[in-house]
């Protein structure tokens, strides 16, 4: 099945690619790479989702949805640049920034929320993809998660 199938077999509203808060783009498609800038768990209705810090006042469960609401945003910035997602070649690397409590170490639990929502879009051939997780003190707005992506793109 397709990626854009898959997606509205899940019924995935995905939102066109967000402005930029300061001096930057939301994505830069180089050759077959696009670069998609950090993305926080912004709602359908543009607002963020949840602020915390997880391991405090955000579990993991909470994590990962919000993890898996980034995603949706991601999706959603890469379909605005490409036209289609099923262009989508590779899911090729993530990093995602956790706003940890002192002493949380399950960050990828919580990027786990992304990552199998890739699998979940893309199926394991493509969707699979590198990562990092990092847990981080601060992220903009107080939001819990943030996800930047990198995929190649089929000509």
């Amino acid at each position: 099945m397709s990626a854009e199938a898959t997606i509205a077999r899940l019924g995935l509203v995905l939102p066109a690619s967000a402005k930029p808060i300061a001096n930057y783009v939301g994505a830069v498609l180089m050759g077959r790479t696009l670069m998609i800038s950090g993305h926080i768990p912004l709602g359908p209705d543009g607002v963020l989702m949840r602020s915390g810090i997880v391991g405090a006042d955000v579990g993991i469960a909470e994590g990962q949805a919000l993890a898996r609401q980034c995603g949706i945003n991601l999706l959603g910035t890469a379909r605005s640049v490409i036209g289609d997602l099923d262009r989508v070649a590779r899911v090729v690397k993530a990093v995602g920034f956790i706003r940890s409590a002192p002493g949380f170490s399950d960050q990828p639990k919580v990027l786990n929320g992304f990552s199998d929502l890739m699998v979940e879009v893309f199926g394991p051939d493509i969707g699979a993809h590198a990562r990092s997780a990092v847990g981080v003190s601060e992220l903009p707005l107080g939001a819990p998660v943030e996800v930047e992506l990198v995929l190649d793109i089929a000509g």
